[in-house]
């Protein structure tokens, strides 16, 4: 089922403690824009296919990456790209926008992304692994 912009914007606005919805949108636009450079193939598809069209626009059409992100690098690139943040604001915006994502996507399709990406992924979704403390 596809959310609707609102929810989705409600959601990570609620999560993020965001005192705007452009705030929210902000991040949502970064984060989404950062993750589709690193997913591939149906499973991008798949997670566009649940979100809302102007998300699911950025998420299909971003710029390619030339490797991977580590989570950390995640993080630094997502506060070089929003204006005035530091990397526990972007930590905190990402796990705002990915866990949102997260719920859209469902867990079959979250694990399925999670595969794409290198491992530590997992905590930056809101979805550690069992067994794995923070």
């Amino acid at each position: 089922m596809t959310l609707r912009w609102e929810a989705f914007l409600d959601a990570v606005q609620e999560r993020g403690e965001y005192d705007t919805s452009q705030e929210a949108e902000r991040a949502t636009r970064v984060v989404l824009a950062l993750l589709g450079a690193h997913l591939v193939g149906e499973v991008r598809a798949h997670l566009a296919a649940r979100l809302p069209e102007t998300l699911a626009l950025i998420l299909l059409n971003p710029l390619q990456a030339a490797e991977p992100l580590t989570p950390d690098r995640f993080v630094r690139a997502t506060a070089a790209w929003i204006e005035g943040a530091t990397e526990t604001t972007a930590l905190w915006d990402i796990g705002a926008v990915l866990s949102t994502a997260a719920d859209a996507a469902g867990d079959d399709l979250t694990e399925r992304i999670l595969l794409q990406l290198p491992p530590g992924y997992d905590l930056l979704f809101g979805r550690p692994a069992p067994g794995q403390r923070p």
